[in-house]
């Protein structure tokens, strides 16, 4: 497992209020919240909580909570999601020392608000108690240098969506492998359909792919942060896909879940998407097509890499201006580790994979009459949550690090390939870390 990231390694040493500031997008310079040292003793009479979060219905979670714990009460405030102008938001509230005690923050983005000092670490409440409760590889995103930034609310283990009936027209079982995966994707091109799309807009998809193939883009050291992009693992990922467009084994026409995808999944044009648990849902909205969808493990990278990776995830963190730290963990970790918490959020709230490994929800157990009868959480994601890359390490500048890859991999429709769109993306991440003011270099691969 790779080292912890310090808060100083995060800021490349040195690195001042201003850039910090500039870093958040939208907070003033030399007005970011301060998380003071010194921890804040437990109420010692009745408090309210406020959470900031992007699931609606979340208040219902919270009244379960506020009926058995009359002296921490909980009210949850709506904002929209993540880039949609939630993030902004918080920065903003951060800025103005103001805001909720609580807020919904992907742990993508965590490393972004720890850079402007904008949550608390809880390992300094007792969250390091409650760390044997959650998969450890979302506990290792939360942890930075021994401290704890937030608590684990949901993930995305991938599996492999099908549609049974065009796997068996053209003779198939599910692939095992990635090489399996090629093979069947040239029978159903033959037979007029599509396995799969492969977006070029969004990068995430090869993230996961490059994650679950054994890659760790970035990695701390005494001097900073270094960025190894073209190694093995994710060129691997990259001359796979290059091939795949090429042969047209794969559409790059349209996006997972966008109405192109739901017309052609409905219309026996797309035979399969390899995505996140929270996918099941997505897919219950194609036409017709209950019954006609299974669930399998992910394709694996031969003897390399992970049995599965992640798509999405979130946390529930605790902003530096919040006065009630110890009761805000409190909250947090009944949420998403207790039954009826976890049980609540699924139901009323949608959320993705349960971040505790001993409950993934009532609802999510046993057969499922949409897919085919079949127990997939039990038989597919509940071990997929087991076989996941437990070193990589988001960056601080994700998102910039996305537009980025996406602006390459926009070439590889002109021409190019995401073997070199891959490499020119690591070039320009390099350069965009130190603009910021943080310390970056290639990784020896010697």
């Amino acid at each position: 497992m790779t080292a912890p990231v310090s808060r100083r390694q995060l800021l490349g040493y040195g690195l001042g209020a201003a850039v910090m500031a500039s870093i958040a997008g939208c907070a003033s310079p030399g007005s970011t919240a301060v998380n003071a040292a010194p921890t804040i003793p437990p109420a010692g009479g009745k408090v309210t909580l406020t959470y900031w979060s992007w699931l609606k219905n979340l208040q219902k979670v919270a009244d379960i909570w506020n009926a058995k714990n009359p002296n921490v009460q909980v009210e949850t405030v709506w904002i929209p999601a993540s880039n949609d102008g939630g993030y902004q938001k918080l920065f903003s509230a951060l800025a103005a020392h103001s805001g909720p005690d609580l807020a919904q923050i992907e742990m993508r983005k965590l490393p972004a608000f720890i850079l402007v000092n904008g949550l608390v670490d809880l390992s300094r409440y007792g969250a390091d108690d409650h760390a044997g409760r959650y998969d450890p590889t979302l506990w290792n995103q939360v942890s930075y240098n021994g401290g704890v930034f937030g608590i684990p609310q949901d993930s995305g283990p991938v599996g492999f969506f099908y549609q049974d009936e065009l796997l068996e027209q053209v003779g198939a079982e599910p692939p095992e492998t990635w090489d399996d995966w090629a093979a069947l994707a040239g029978e159903l091109r033959r037979a007029k359909a599509y396995l799969d799309c492969f977006p070029l807009s969004d990068p995430s998809i090869f993230t996961a792919y490059a994650t679950q193939s054994g890659a760790t883009w970035l990695k701390t050291h005494d001097d900073g942060w270094s960025i190894d992009m073209t190694g093995d693992a994710t060129m691997r990922v990259a001359r796979f896909f290059d091939n795949a467009i090429k042969k047209d084994l794969v559409t790059t026409a349209y996006e997972p879940f966008s109405p192109a995808w739901f017309s052609a999944a409905a219309n026996g044009k797309l035979a399969s998407i390899t995505s996140a648990s929270w996918a099941d849902a997505l897919i219950k909205g194609v036409s017709g097509a209950k019954g006609k969808w299974r669930v399998a493990d992910m394709p694996r990278w031969g003897n390399a890499g992970y049995g599965s990776t992640y798509m999405g995830g979130s946390t529930a963190a605790v902003l530096a201006n919040s006065q009630h730290p110890h009761e805000a963990l409190q909250f947090a970790t009944w949420m998403t580790t207790s039954q009826e918490g976890i049980n609540t959020l699924i139901e009323h709230c949608g959320i993705g994979w349960s971040p505790c490994p001993d409950i993934i929800g009532e609802s999510r157990k046993g057969p499922s009459e949409f897919f085919s009868g079949q127990s997939y959480n039990e038989e597919v994601f509940a071990p997929a949550v087991k076989q996941q890359n437990p070193d990589w390490t988001w960056g601080p500048l994700t998102q910039q690090t996305f537009n980025i890859l996406s602006d390459q991999f926009r070439k590889q429709a002109s021409g190019g390939t995401l073997v070199d769109a891959v490499a020119r993306a690591e070039g320009e991440i390099m350069t965009a870390f130190r603009q910021k003011g943080l310390s970056i270099r290639k990784a020896d691969h010697s």
